[in-house]
């Protein structure tokens, strides 16, 4: 057996050194991920006589009693460990929507070639330019050589690869066209990106302005006018009602802003805890289908990733009742969600797709009467494909609409709040200049 030496990580991610004896390098790599470590560095070593037995297990101290010199040179290690541990952190990128994307375009012409996935994976994990999919791909590696599946190598990471992607792969690998699963998922996730970036770009201009507007109230509550109010106080003048509202409220923000600013995190961090919940959540998502102008934006983009999904489940060859299951964990809002296993249920019990999309009530009589057509006919897959189409376009004017009916609002916000500053600013002084003058 021969004697390596290593860096690695633990659960914690802090990083660990030490030794441990194994046939060769690969089975040291495995030893080290059985315990629970990821490793990062493995070199062939020396064992010591008196330290062999000892240095097989992860250590962080050998040794409590060190000279001068020795405690100068851990100093020295722990340093070098911290700014290891620091480049690694800064080195670690979130796993975008297009890392995916470019994953899976490779895959499929890695796999169309004919290349052993082992060797496909070896080939991503040096063209990868993300440090974090690079190591997630060394580990989907080195399942693959313990003997897993790719679905199952890849369902070590939930948060990664969704369950309609391990799907897609699972039934390719069955199927034995992972290429084809693999040009699937690739559509799928080239159109959630068009979809995620047509939202942002509507919903962008709206929340520049919003925020520009709180910015310029804040920046007027707190400096402008107490400014004014202490002219007016030295000048001892009647002021209007409106300067006296204006006034108070400047007042109060300035004397008590610290408590108005904890209030507003406890109610933002409140919320999203609540709505992270699962009865809560449950609710926000079926109240937020009724926002106005943003609830049909919302409600029609978890409806078309339904009715692409489901295509693509049909199309792969997943059994319908599973199907439902993995399609409803992609739309994105719990309350359809609910709905869509209602409708698997209903399935299960031998109820028509038709019967079972009735009574979810979620759906338009012309979509409606597609699934219909599409059920007798036995074309259900592509009709479901076309009701994706049908909202998506939907989604696009709904997007369209939403922004032409933003615009006067944020105009009239603008306006008012001028009206506002006019009648309780301007007006006073105007009064004094008159008074003044006569």
């Amino acid at each position: 057996m021969a004697y390596f030496q290593y860096k690695a990580r633990n659960n914690k991610g802090a990083l660990i050194t030490g030794g441990l004896e194994a046939v060769n390098l690969d089975a040291a790599a495995s030893e080290l991920l059985g315990q629970g470590y990821t490793p990062i560095d493995i070199q062939a070593g020396k064992v010591r006589a008196t330290n062999a037995s000892r240095d097989s297990q992860p250590r962080k101290q050998q040794s409590k009693t060190k000279s001068a010199s020795g405690k100068k040179s851990s100093r020295v290690d722990l340093n070098a460990d911290a700014f290891q541990v620091l480049n690694a952190a800064l080195k670690k990128r979130k796993i975008t929507l297009d890392d995916q994307i470019i994953f899976a375009r490779q895959m499929q012409s890695l796999t169309r070639a004919g290349m052993p996935l082992d060797r496909a994976l070896k080939g991503l994990q040096r063209s990868n330019k993300n440090p974090t999919f690079q190591a997630i791909l060394r580990e989907v590696q080195q399942s693959l050589e313990s003997g897993q599946t790719l679905s199952t190598a890849l369902g070590h990471h939930p948060k990664i690869f969704s369950t309609l992607f391990l799907s897609l792969v699972d039934v390719g690998e069955n199927t034995g066209r992972l290429d084809m699963a693999f040009e699937q998922i690739v559509r799928y996730l080239e159109l959630e990106k068009n979809t995620r970036k047509q939202v942002k770009s509507a919903t962008r201009y709206p929340t520049f302005v919003m925020a520009t507007i709180a910015v310029a109230l804040g920046v007027i509550t707190y400096f402008v006018i107490p400014a004014f109010a202490d002219t007016f106080a030295r000048l001892g003048a009647d002021l209007p009602l409106e300067t006296r509202i204006l006034v108070g409220i400047s007042d109060f923000v300035v004397n008590w802003w610290p408590f108005l600013l904890g209030g507003g995190v406890s109610l933002v961090v409140g919320f999203k805890t609540w709505a992270r919940s699962e009865k809560g959540g449950l609710a926000w998502d079926e109240k937020k289908r009724f926002l106005p102008l943003a609830g049909g934006v919302i409600e029609k983009v978890a409806l078309a990733r339904f009715a692409r999904t489901f295509s693509m489940i049909l199309k792969a060859g997943v059994p319908i009742v599973h199907g439902m299951g993995v399609v409803a964990s992609t739309v994105g809002n719990r309350f359809i969600a609910k709905r869509i296993i209602k409708m698997r249920e209903g399935i299960s019990r031998g109820e028509t797709l038709y019967n079972t999309a009735v009574n979810a009530g979620m759906f338009s009589p012309l979509v409606l009467q597609m699934i219909a057509v599409g059920e007798e006919s036995g074309t259900i897959d592509q009709l479901m494909e076309d009701v994706a189409e049908f909202y998506d376009a939907e989604v696009q004017y709904e997007l369209k609409r939403m922004g032409e009916a933003i615009e006067p609002i944020l105009i009239m916000v603008i306006a008012g709040m001028v009206l506002i500053l006019a009648l309780g600013v301007f007006l006073p002084i105007w009064d004094l200049s008159a008074a003044a003058r006569n």
